[in-house]
């Protein structure tokens, strides 16, 4: 993936995340007002210990002295409450920003084929959502409008000291060209390292992620120790990329403090030279300005003042670059124009679940085809169940009814009508899947159930439990509904997690039901119950049943064999049994026979 290394403001791309700031312009303005105004007030500071050292301590002022305190303590007062509301809002511009863009992202990555997921990690899109989000807040924080304040600052202090004295100004700033090019070497140097450090981060989620997702394979299989040696390869590439980012700071603060140092003795010296010359008092006396001992506190803090924004304008250079970078990494993905499109206005007030595949065909990736000129109907009411062996293209088949996939060529039809002039929300909500790898949220049973969707009540969500035959089991967990199954559905049972996708499917209501695998993973205790389970959910429903075990599919209404994508046979269970050397038939003996059952 390309990224922004080549200057640290792209003006285009800051143009889209500028775009995110406008619902909070007034926001945005505060925060540059506050920003300029503080370097303004910065510098009244030392201006105002002049006066006060000049024209007051060194003449025995009293009343002027206590005048001059009370307004460098109204100045303190102003410029802490001025720092403080700029930091406050420039961070909840940041955050509101990317709270903005954290929905976009999240409702984009939703809404993403499932050929993209298949090829992209998920730590990854993690990364993208989480801490490449908290770069782009940085920008306003700690980045933009800070820098232009920093900026600002610095000219209004040079322009104060040339101001008071240009020669002083001129000797006090000769190092300055030298911190000036030191901060640029750290700048080139600090980018990229940076970078490293965002690109191992990702590395390091991603592979979080998989092998915590995974830890049951990996303890399965006893590959701790293997893993975890992987896992410090990773994290030591992690260490190593911020250790050099560090040692770049290291290096770079002590050369800016060194130069500050003689910036502070070039001024010291020159300036005491002329505060103790004859020549200088003449000057003085006959009405014009000179180098005071107040002008020479007020260099001094001045010159601190300048400093400080020169050892954090590398920093920040860099903050706004880490900025622009995770920006640039999310608005690929908000870029990815991998969606379902979604052209079709159909929208039904219902359907009768009529399918009809013709000639299609269908690959994952170029024209490597998964299925080839795949043709079959199948009435309303009625079953087709899809066999075959792992690869075949039963899957396929499912995932492109559901339009997560886009088939190459043909058409795929529903109630005589093609797929692509449904709306897709319309269209997937018109057919349940119910899949072998039930996935269950970290929610509650009630919530599992509904996924959240307010129109689907509690007394719905029950009487389709007790249509499944699921409710007694529900009743028993420590409170029923609201019983939270953790992660991935972890404190249930394979045979509950299948019932409780069942009820999900049958509160949906849909007229296509699609079970894939559905039965595969149940234990026998709950096999029947399963079974009961599928009759209920199959009555009055088109449905496409995937299954390796035959015994659930004797009943279907059609059979169709597949076999590298192709349809090698069709037809009734009892059809199919009668070609002697048939796939069905072999497949049905090898499943049978191997146990000592009977064939016919």
């Amino acid at each position: 993936m390309s990224e922004v290394t080549g200057k640290a403001i792209d003006w285009k791309l800051l143009k889209r995340v500028m775009h995110y700031v406008k619902p909070y312009n007034n926001t945005f303005v505060i925060a540059a007002f506050l920003t300029i105004s503080l370097a303004f007030i910065a510098v009244a500071q030392p201006i105002l210990m002049q006066k006060t050292l000049d024209n007051y301590i060194l003449q025995s002022n009293y009343n002027g002295l206590v005048m001059m305190v009370c307004l460098m303590i109204g100045q303190l007062i102003i410029q802490t409450l001025a720092q403080y509301y700029q930091t406050f809002t420039t961070n909840a511009l940041g955050q509101s920003v990317i709270r903005d863009l954290r929905i976009d992202i999240f409702n984009h990555i939703t809404s993403l084929r499932l050929k993209y997921f298949d090829r992209t990690p998920i730590g990854m899109l993690i990364t993208r959502t989480v801490s490449d989000l908290e770069t782009i807040a940085d920008i306003f924080s700690e980045g933009l409008i800070s820098i232009i304040g920093d900026l600002l600052l610095v000219i209004v202090i040079v322009g104060c000291m040339i101001w008071q004295d240009w020669k002083l100004a001129l000797i006090t700033l000769i190092p300055i060209p030298f911190v000036l090019l030191a901060t640029y070497v750290f700048k080139e140097a600090i980018k990229s390292s940076f970078q490293e450090v965002r690109t191992q981060v990702s590395h390091l989620n991603t592979f979080l992620q998989e092998h915590i997702t995974g830890v049951s394979i990996i303890q399965y299989f006893a590959r701790e120790d293997q893993e975890m040696r992987k896992f410090v390869a990773v994290n030591e590439k992690y260490r190593d990329a911020n250790i050099r980012s560090n040692w770049y700071y290291s290096i770079f603060f002590p050369v800016v403090e060194i130069f500050a140092a003689i910036a502070l003795g070039l001024l010291v010296w020159y300036g005491s030279k002329r505060v103790l010359s004859d020549q200088e008092l003449v000057y003085i006396s006959a009405g014009k300005k000179g180098i005071t001992p107040g002008t020479i506190v007020a260099f001094i803090t001045l010159l601190n003042l300048l400093f400080r924004p020169i050892r954090q304008l590398a920093d920040k250079f860099n903050t706004l670059q880490m900025g622009m970078v995770g920006a640039d990494r999310i608005f690929k993905v908000l870029d990815t124009d991998e969606v379902a499109v979604n052209t079709g206005q159909l929208k039904p007030a219902s359907i009768n679940g009529e399918i009809e595949f013709s000639r299609v065909w269908f690959a994952y990736n170029d024209e490597n085809w998964v299925l080839k000129d795949i043709s079959f109907h199948v009435k309303p009411g009625e079953t087709l169940a899809l066999v075959g062996a792992t690869g075949a293209g039963k899957s396929s088949t499912i995932n492109i009814l559901n339009r997560f996939y886009e088939i190459g060529k043909g058409t795929v039809k529903v109630d005589g009508v093609d797929i692509r002039e449904y709306d897709v929300d319309f269209l997937r909500m018109q057919i349940a899947t119910v899949i072998q790898d039930v996935f269950l949220f970290s929610d509650t049973i009630a919530n599992n159930i509904s996924l959240n969707n307010p129109e689907i009540s509690r007394e719905r969500i029950i009487a389709a439990a007790k249509e499944v035959g699921a409710h007694d089991f529900i009743e028993r967990l420590p409170g029923g509904y609201d019983y939270n199954v953790m992660e991935r559905g972890a404190t249930l049972s394979a045979g509950q997690a299948q019932l409780i996708s069942f009820i999900r499917a049958l509160v949906y209501d849909p007229k296509i039901l699609v079970l894939d695998e559905a039965t595969s993973s149940v234990d026998t205790e709950t096999e029947e119950l399963i079974q009961k389970a599928i009759y209920k959910l199959m009555e009055g429903r088109t449905a496409i049943v995937i299954a390796h075990r035959l015994s659930t599919i004797q009943n279907a209404h059609r059979i169709i064999v597949l076999d590298h994508g192709e349809i090698m046979e069709m037809g009734t269970h009892q059809e199919l049994l009668r070609i002697l050397h048939g796939y069905y038939r072999k497949l049905y003996d090898l499943q049978f026979n191997s146990a000592g059952l009977k064939v016919g």
